[in-house]
């Protein structure tokens, strides 16, 4: 079978490898399309989850760079420990699936995932890829109430913090909770600040970002990791501060429509560019804490 794998390219060889296995792949794929197609309707349409697709492309780019270095290593996992994979994840889908708890549905298709990566390339091979298996987790819908809950206290800081700083410049504005009365307006924080849902697409594609460049220096990879939070406050405070700017100047329609929308993007672009900021201007810090590694 070896000889014969090596007579044949690479793609020869991968097809002929799938055809061997064809059950499997026809497993895998039946369990992968329709969660998938649920998941690309239900979370890659909204705000929260416009990170998935471009996640999921970056994710199988960083199995597909290493494909000869896993081909290298291959060892095949032990049968017990692929079963205790598999069972609970099979199980745990089969939960999600039946009751419409997609989280649930799509972390157990990563599951089964994991456990036929295992099982065909060996323990070795997911010790390697830990960054790229962990990173894929980012696919998996987070439900409302957790991102609710975690945005709360940051949007209570957001609010607070634009109406001072918006105060001390001379517009006439109040805050309640985390609603925003600017001269006749009332601006929710909840609907203005949706884009707090966006720092989980800013930490992903930072986490992204770091392990491309600082692989090597995982001491300074989580010295950056500790900016995502930091910027990405930052940036929505700035957000919420040009729809409070635009509501006044403009009105309530020009805020909630294009200009909504714009603002969104400039506080994304302007997040990923505070992080490249801080890297840049810590290069003093990755220099120092390389050689203390070395």
């Amino acid at each position: 079978m070896d000889v014969a794998t090596n007579t044949l390219s690479p793609p020869a060889a991968h097809g002929r490898a799938l055809l061997a296995h064809w059950p499997l792949v026809l497993g895998v794929l039946v369990l992968l399309v329709p969660t998938f197609i649920q998941v690309a309707q239900e979370s890659w349409t909204g705000e929260t989850g416009v990170h998935g697709p471009i996640v999921l492309a970056t994710g199988i780019w960083l199995f597909a760079r290493r494909w000869g270095e896993l081909q290298a290593i291959r060892q095949p996992g032990h049968p017990l420990w692929i079963a205790l994979l598999m069972v609970p994840a099979l199980a745990a889908y089969v939960f999600g699936r039946a009751f419409g708890f997609l989280a649930i549905e799509v972390l157990a298709l990563g599951g089964v995932l994991l456990a036929v990566f295992y099982g065909t390339f060996g323990a070795e091979a997911v010790r390697r890829m830990w960054f790229p298996i962990l990173y894929l987790l980012f696919v998996v819908p987070i439900p409302g109430w957790v991102i609710d809950s975690v945005t709360g206290p940051l949007k209570s800081y957001v609010s607070v913090s634009a109406t001072w700083l918006l105060g001390q410049i001379g517009y006439p504005i109040v805050r309640e909770g985390v609603t925003l009365y600017v001269a006749q307006y009332q601006l929710l924080v909840e609907d203005a600040c949706a884009g707090l849902n966006s720092l989980i697409s800013l930490t992903a594609i930072s986490l992204f970002y770091i392990y491309i460049l600082h692989n090597a220096s995982w001491r300074y990879a989580l010295f950056l990791m500790l900016w995502i939070v930091p910027v990405a406050l930052l940036a929505n405070l700035v957000r919420v501060m040009i729809l409070v700017l635009i509501t006044y100047h403009f009105g309530n329609a020009a805020a909630q429509g294009f200009l909504h929308s714009t603002a969104g993007l400039v506080m994304f672009a302007s997040a990923l560019i505070g992080i490249f900021a801080v890297d840049s201007l810590m290069t003093p810090v990755r220099r120092l804490l390389t050689r203390n590694a070395a």
